[in-house]
């Protein structure tokens, strides 16, 4: 699996283009505020997107539905089931909260845990990570060594993802961390929603929040 990252701006959020390496169909994970950059990124790599990936449906990581579901009307918006309400509701995904009210299409395809998603060549398994929303998923490609996790906001280089929203509940978080993403290999990379990639490992030694720097043991 190859990965190209469009960072969009106000929130600095991360959205993932995943493919195989001589393929022209791709994954687009989370296509945030500036939908325009990743039609530019596509179109540099002579990429075709066979499906839209959502891991939760807060503004930032929906902001870009609608231009991309627009422009390739027949490609499927896909999310976890527990979140698939926050898409074309404004006070859900937190857009109202910023005078924004954005909606987006609704979902073609709602995913559950332990299903697997498959396209463009790439075969992707649904963990359902509550926390830091209620319905979020994270997407783990196992055919990589190492593994790759498309981990939304639940675990970031030295952070996790915001509890504090009116989903969010920091028990249900530290329970998605340490009882599925510390159960991979520490060897496995983690591509998370904003900030630096990093791995299962490192997270678990020097977190200072669900790490053994926070306390826990492993």
């Amino acid at each position: 699996m190859k990965l190209q990252v469009v960072v969009s701006q106000p929130f600095a959020e991360n959205t993932y283009i995943a493919y195989i390496d001589g393929r022209r169909d791709c994954l687009v994970v989370d296509p945030g505020f500036e939908p325009q950059e990743i039609f530019n990124k596509l179109e540099e790599e002579s990429l075709l997107p066979a499906a839209i990936l959502n891991t939760h449906g807060h503004s930032d990581h929906i902001a870009g539905n609608a231009d991309m579901k627009s422009k390739w009307p027949d490609c499927p918006l896909v999310i976890g089931a527990g979140d698939a309400p926050k898409l074309t509701d404004p006070k859900l995904n937190l857009s109202a909260g910023y005078g924004v009210s954005l909606i987006s299409p609704p979902a073609d395809i709602e995913l559950s845990e332990g299903e697997t998603y498959s396209a463009a060549g790439l075969d992707l398994e649904v963990l359902e990570t509550p926390g830091h929303s209620a319905g979020h998923i994270v997407f783990v490609n196992k055919a990589c060594d190492p593994w790759i996790v498309i981990g939304g906001d639940v675990l970031f280089q030295r952070g996790i993802g915001r509890t504090d929203f009116p989903d969010g509940d920091f028990d249900q978080l530290l329970h998605s961390i340490h009882g599925k993403l510390f159960k991979m290999p520490d060897s496995t990379i983690v591509l998370p929603g904003h900030g630096p990639s990093t791995t299962i490992g490192e997270e678990k030694r020097e977190n200072p929040f669900v790490g053994a720097a926070a306390g826990y043991a492993f």
